[in-house]
């Protein structure tokens, strides 16, 4: 198992983590989620198909754009 950490400057509140939370977590491949308002750094811990560039994908797909770490 992978994990892939991104900074996430979009995230202003609980509900923000909630959404990424549970959008991520659908995507094949995705074991766990991790995402903090303060830091507003995500962590996804991952195994193929899922990747580093799909997970991005899907951050900016719900207006979350992400910077690698």
């Amino acid at each position: 198992m992978a994990e892939v950490e991104f900074f996430v400057p979009a995230i202003h509140c609980a509900h923000c983590v909630h959404t990424i939370k549970m959008e991520l977590q659908e995507l094949n491949g995705v074991q766990g989620v991790e995402a903090d308002v303060t830091s507003k750094k995500v962590r996804v811990k991952y195994e193929a198909p899922a990747s580093p560039e799909s997970i991005a994908k899907l951050l900016e797909e719900i207006n979350y754009p992400p910077q690698r770490i």
